[in-house]
């Protein structure tokens, strides 16, 4: 049976279209079926588009097999969240700077496609933050954040589980993250990082007023919920760094880990701590 994969890209990244172009080649090479979407397939080629099929984006989750992304962290977050309720494995390719989530790296695309198509990959699981705010549900891979808007002045965001108050956060802002959202914005605040398989949440301060203020790791068993008790205008709760909504005084969301999952394709060999030493170059042989 022929693999079924389908190619999401950052369309206004050239580098990441040329590297779904090359990939579709490769894959059209290997014998798969590859599914494209039509923003995707307005920037390849007539005659490459001819080796693909052009489907909706929420139709990838009936039709393929796996997607493979190619951008950043921020391209494959946004895949995530689209195709959420599919349950189907995501393979990130890094065509931009850092890239914990995209691990895959362009050089070693060619083995990294081969080895997917031949079944050759490993998947891991990772959790998912939910809240509902005003009767929409959102959805964060790496975190929630609770940040100032409009005004310089800091916010006073209050945090509790249950009927015990955990603390009143005056700063910028405050977050909840996931142990992947770990090595995101919450470790540029002071956060720490926190392996894949931990079953924790952390709350991480943005520039709080009192320096005792420190981030605080709890079981991901709770629900966590935050109101905003202060402000000179409205906050905003944004999602993964691109999902933004307004966060009214006086208003209160409640925070957990969401019964659902991603499914993340990764290297059949390479450990957690291999790909820490290699993003964060915590290894005097650089490797």
């Amino acid at each position: 049976m022929k693999a079924r994969i389908a190619l999401y890209a950052n369309a206004d990244k050239p580098s990441a279209i040329l590297w779904a172009e090359y990939s579709a080649r490769k894959l059209q090479e290997l014998d798969a079926i590859i599914y494209i979407t039509e923003n995707v397939a307005d920037k390849f080629s007539e005659e490459l588009k001819e080796l693909c099929e052009v489907i909706d984006l929420y139709e990838f989750e009936k039709r393929a097999d796996f997607v493979v992304t190619f951008g950043g962290d921020g391209t494959m977050l946004s895949a995530a969240r689209t195709l959420l309720n599919g349950d189907i494995p995501i393979m990130g390719v890094n065509v931009g700077k850092l890239g914990f989530l995209a691990e895959f790296s362009v050089n070693e695309l060619d083995d990294a496609l081969t080895s997917l198509v031949q079944g050759n990959y490993r998947i891991v699981d990772r959790a998912i933050l939910e809240t509902t705010i005003r009767g929409e549900t959102l959805y964060a891979l790496n975190e929630f954040v609770i940040e100032k808007s409009l005004s310089p002045k800091m916010i006073t965001v209050r945090a509790e589980v249950g009927d015990y108050l955990i603390a009143d956060y005056r700063a910028d802002g405050v977050m909840i993250t996931t142990p992947t959202g770990s090595t995101a914005y919450s470790l540029s605040c002071g956060g720490p990082i926190i392996a894949p398989a931990t079953n924790v949440l952390c709350l991480t301060p943005i520039a709080p007023h009192s320096l005792t203020m420190r981030p605080l790791v709890i079981t991901d068993s709770l629900e966590v919920t935050f109101s905003l008790q202060t402000a000179a205008h409205n906050a905003t709760i944004v999602a993964d760094g691109q999902i933004e909504r307004e966060f009214h005084v006086g208003e209160s969301i409640t925070v957990k880990k969401s019964e659902k999952d991603i499914k993340i394709i990764k290297h059949t060999q390479t450990t957690y701590f291999e790909l820490l030493r290699k993003k964060l170059l915590w290894s005097a042989e650089g490797n």
